[in-house]
């Protein structure tokens, strides 16, 4: 298979800079992570790869986290252990040493998906967990409608989840996981009824795929979304999401076993 490598990737956003929005609305959502801890079946050694803060890192017992960007690493509460600082490519590890390994949010930000995908399937004994967006879908979510260059910009720089299953190899599953009204983690599809949330830059900022834009796509957003939003456009395109109790967009698990 033809590795997959990013224009912009591992390192492609800025997490200096997007820090601030990030900390205040990317906090861990209890029902995602229950997904995931699902998908890891009990394991009680986890490898995390592209840890970031460690949000989700109470999903096993004993979580070995692995982030190459020193300003995350700086972020994580002095609760959870020191992050390794390596990338998803070389991981320092022997073969088979982890029961099981995750890795939420982070594949579409690797220089190389598929070398990545397979070093942490030669770390990992049990399954393999993959939080991530499928691109085929991505833009299926109103937003498109409003700022299609960012969506444009997720669909290319996730990889297709049958690369990510071929990668891992084994058996695979890919199950859609349903996200809340008032979900907790703050990227896109989060805000699927709530999209006045959006319209505050720090939320946007939170959600990586707006930093490849510019000021003029962000703008031009703003203006046609509050312009709808008083008008009553937006709801009568989309106002049933304002009561769905959950949505089904993008946000997909993948599970690898050996």
């Amino acid at each position: 298979m033809k590795a997959r490598t990013l224009g912009r990737a591992a390192g492609d956003v800025d997490h200096g800079t997007a820090g601030s929005g990030r900390s205040s609305h990317r906090g861990p959502d209890e029902r995602v992570a229950q997904f995931v801890a699902e998908a890891l079946g009990g394991a009680r050694s986890v490898l995390d790869v592209g840890a970031g803060a460690g949000s989700y890192e109470n999903v096993a017992d004993a979580v070995t986290a692995v982030e190459p960007s020193a300003s995350m690493r700086a972020r994580r509460p002095a609760r959870l252990t020191r992050a390794v600082d390596a990338v998803a490519e070389d991981l320092p590890f022997a073969d088979g040493e982890f029961d099981a390994a995750m890795t939420l949010f982070s594949v579409h930000q690797w220089s190389d998906a598929t070398a990545g995908l397979r070093e942490v399937r030669r770390v990992t004994r049990g399954p393999v967990v993959v939080l991530t967006c499928d691109p085929a879908t991505v833009r299926d979510f109103w937003l498109y409608d409003y700022a299609p260059e960012v969506l444009d910009t997720e669909a290319r720089r996730h990889p297709p989840v049958d690369e990510i299953a071929a990668a891992l190899g084994g058996t695979c599953a890919v199950e859609a996981v349903p996200i809340p009204l008032d979900c907790a983690d703050g990227f896109n599809e989060a805000y699927y009824g709530r999209p006045e949330m959006l319209l505050d830059p720090a939320a946007r900022q939170a959600c990586s795929a707006w930093s490849f834009v510019d000021d003029g796509v962000r703008e031009r957003f703003d203006r046609a979304l509050r312009h709808d939003l008083a008008s009553g456009a937006w709801d009568e395109r989309f106002g049933d999401l304002r009561t769905r109790p959950t949505y089904e967009g993008s946000l997909v698990i993948v599970r690898a076993t050996p």
